[in-house]
């Protein structure tokens, strides 16, 4: 197995924790001197008992003079979107393409309110599309359930026929049992006849 990367110091002796602001006032007035071509080396030029690491997060993230400070735009927040899109919790680079914006800072906004409204925005999509497939599905099964045109007027013409056959034959049955009341009268007989007649022609 290999070693891996060195660290960047012994970190023996050195100061851990906040900084001072006496140490603050030594990084910003050796940077802007000497600038920081080596973190390495820098705390022991500038007489800081720090880690070169500690001293390039400090600069970076909070001392460096252009750094934008206040709430993110609404085009940087698309910015940080479109671009965590690309490349992933590469915070660095993502940096690079925000002047003033530090990788922290990024990282931070990112996980405390971006990534929330991503998630609440696709559940919410996600709800919208399984709402419209089963008003879809609904509308299908709806229309499956209505008889055709062709259906629907022969089922008509049946029921027709059949209360008119039903008619015809209580007609017909009440003739018979009260004959006596038609005495002679054929007219009804002769409709009823008729009736008849256009029942058969029917079917």
């Amino acid at each position: 197995m290999g070693r891996g990367r060195a660290p960047c110091c012994a970190k023996v002796g050195l100061n851990k924790g906040s900084w001072t602001p006496e140490e603050d006032l030594r990084l910003i007035a050796f940077i802007n001197k000497h600038g920081h071509g080596n973190w390495r080396a820098l705390p022991k030029l500038a007489g800081l008992l720090r880690c070169g690491k500690s001293c390039r997060l400090r600069w970076i993230n909070y001392l460096r003079p252009d750094i934008k400070r206040g709430n993110f735009s609404k085009e940087e927040e698309e910015t940080i979107i479109e671009l965590h899109k690309l490349l992933g919790n590469k915070w660095s680079r993502i940096a690079a393409c925000l002047p003033g914006r530090t990788d922290n800072e990024i990282k931070n906004v990112w996980n405390t309110h971006l990534k929330k409204r991503l998630r609440y925005h696709e559940e919410e999509e996600e709800e919208e599309e399984r709402s419209a497939v089963k008003v879809v599905e609904d509308s299908h099964s709806s229309t499956d359930m209505i008889p055709s045109c062709s259906s629907s007027s022969g089922f008509l013409e049946a029921n027709q026929n059949a209360d008119a056959e039903f008619f015809l034959n209580m007609i017909s049955d009440e003739l018979v049992m009260e004959d006596e009341i038609f005495d002679g009268d054929n007219r009804l007989l002769e409709w009823l006849e008729e009736l008849e007649k256009e029942l058969v022609f029917s079917k």
